[in-house]
């Protein structure tokens, strides 16, 4: 995927899957504006030949910040890739306001202010764009003690599918991408931290079945997915939830009635209980990885 002449942002770059991101857009020939709340944003910038910003995402000024840098040093904006994220776990009864706030407005909050920013000068421009939003398997499917952070990945793609919509006319494509990879953020879901654990105490890589039936690989298999995004072969894709990790690429069903019925004139309590028992429930959670 050749994307020379393109300029990307990516949110959250310092470390992780964000500098990943980073890190294969430039190899395959993008120039990027590398965001994080410290310095090693300057240093991932300057190993690629991109321009940093050190600012926590969330504040509109940031993003405005982020979408200058991007036009005064390369003269324009094609991508967006926000990822930029923090962890505060915590069971529902024990997290604090302060817990949920954090969480919602880097992750929520930062993905609105800078797909705004990023859209306004795309529109602008009148040439396209593709903004790429980092949700999760959580916001897919919820996960335990994580209020904060399910809530606002689930928001993130539902934001994917109503941008798509908006932004249709000016050819800026909007889809969010449900990463899996070894990270320190995925050490904090009970489901994956055994086999991360597993993996850097003995230096082996991730057993196949992982890679495959788990999805879960290193930050350099997830990075490839958002390189496609980038181009203009992926164009016409939009509005999509797309999963990747490790060998594993897929896409996410939106919600949808699974089983409906009718009653002539409306239910009542006692006929929804008769009935309801037909429904087959849904799961929830991200299951445990069972070896095979």
């Amino acid at each position: 995927m050749v994307l020379s002449g393109k300029v990307a942002i990516v949110t959250g770059a310092g470390r992780g899957l964000g500098r990943a991101y980073a890190e294969a857009l430039a190899r395959n020939g993008a120039k990027v504006v590398v965001n994080d709340v410290d310095d090693i944003a300057h240093e991932v910038a300057a190993s690629i030949g991109g321009a940093a910003v050190v600012a926590p995402v969330g504040p509109a000024e940031t993003a405005d910040r982020l979408v200058a840098t991007a036009v005064e040093e390369f003269g324009r904006l094609d991508v967006l890739v926000a990822n930029a994220g923090v962890l505060r776990d915590r069971v529902l009864w024990k997290m604090t306001d302060d817990d949920f706030d954090t969480v919602v407005d880097v992750h929520l909050r930062g993905t609105f202010t800078c797909a705004r920013a990023a859209a306004v000068r795309m529109r602008e421009q009148g040439t396209g764009g593709s903004l790429v939003l980092v949700s999760s398997p959580a916001g897919q499917r919820g996960n335990f003690g994580q209020t904060n952070y399910s809530a606002a990945k689930a928001g993130i793609a539902a934001m994917a599918r109503t941008w798509a919509l908006e932004l249709a006319r000016s050819d800026i494509a909007v889809n969010a991408v449900v990463p899996v990879a070894a990270t320190e953020m995925t050490r904090t879901i009970p489901a994956f931290a055994p086999l991360i654990e597993e993996s850097e105490r003995t230096g082996a890589p991730l057993p196949d079945w992982v890679r495959r039936d788990e999805g879960l690989g290193t930050v350099e298999d997830a990075a490839e997915l958002i390189v496609y995004l980038a181009s203009d072969v992926a164009r016409g894709v939009t509005g999509q939830a797309i999963g990747i990790g490790g060998d594993r690429l897929a896409l996410w069903s939106h919600p949808a009635e699974k089983h409906v019925e009718f009653a002539t004139g409306g239910w009542t309590a006692a006929a929804i209980a008769e009935r309801f028992g037909e429904f087959e429930p849904e799961t929830y959670g991200i299951p445990l990885p069972v070896a095979p």
